[in-house]
């Protein structure tokens, strides 16, 4: 019973942290936040017809806090 409980707490603090994220990813596309869709790196092509964005820094960088957030909730846990 114990076990299921824990389960519990990280799944609202995982809901909890989605709606954070949602938040700051809806705010950012008026505010740009950090600069983030627009670090040097990301790929951007603009034609006459067509034209193609491809964040590729941005996701590495969001890869690397995601990782070190994670990371550090599962240090947390172990203690």
């Amino acid at each position: 019973m114990n076990g299921g409980i824990q389960v519990g707490k990280l799944l609202v603090v995982l809901g909890a942290a989605l709606v954070v994220l949602g938040l700051v990813v809806m705010a950012g596309e008026k505010f740009s936040f950090f600069g983030l869709g627009k670090l040097p790196g990301d790929i951007s092509y603009k034609g006459r017809n067509v034209s193609f964005y491809f964040p590729l820094v941005t996701c590495l960088v969001l890869s690397a806090l995601l990782t070190l957030i994670l990371w550090l909730f599962s240090w947390f846990g172990r203690r």
